[in-house]
């Protein structure tokens, strides 16, 4: 088994139904939800809209906030500024990301973050029997149930996605 991470630990403890997959992460790879994407349908043969991106935005009141899609899609900053109840948000810069979370850029999970942050997931999570999110570092997934998710990190569901 892979080596623990603070999603892992909140998974165990709560007793959560989950699978770890882990690859070997290239230290090259332009976009890290794009090269799990591929390996994780490679090998599992998952489609590719069940790999979710954890991305930390950041609100017009400069708090940070949680949003979640498919890595086969882009953020909709308006959408995702309605859901999550403010005027217009940004992407949160690098450093407040990981400070915030606790986890490195490009393996932020949303679950087991250092803060709780308000949550927001794309309702297209809603209609899939498992997702699979980053396990808190690059190279490692983790498959569960949406429900699971959305309950682990209080999240609402909304349109967020742009496609």
């Amino acid at each position: 088994m892979a080596a623990s991470t603070p999603a892992l630990a909140l998974l165990t403890a709560r007793k959560v139904a989950h699978t770890v997959h882990s690859y070997d992460h290239d230290a090259r790879a332009q976009s890290y939800g794009e090269e799990a994407a591929q390996i994780l349908v490679e090998r599992l043969g998952v489609r590719p809209e069940q790999v979710f991106k954890t991305l930390v935005v950041e609100r017009a009141d400069r708090s940070l906030a949680v949003a979640i899609v498919p890595v086969t899609t882009t953020l909709s900053l308006k959408a995702a500024a309605a859901a999550l109840s403010t005027r217009k948000i940004t992407m949160a810069d690098r450093t407040a990301a990981e400070r915030s979370s606790g986890y490195v850029f490009g393996g932020i999970s949303p679950l087991g973050q250092r803060k709780s942050l308000p949550t927001v997931i794309d309702v297209s999570a809603l209609g899939l029997e498992t997702i699979l999110c980053s396990g808190g570092r690059r190279g490692l997934e983790i498959e569960l149930a949406p429900a699971d998710l959305v309950r682990l990190t209080a999240a609402t569901s909304a349109p967020i996605a742009a496609r």
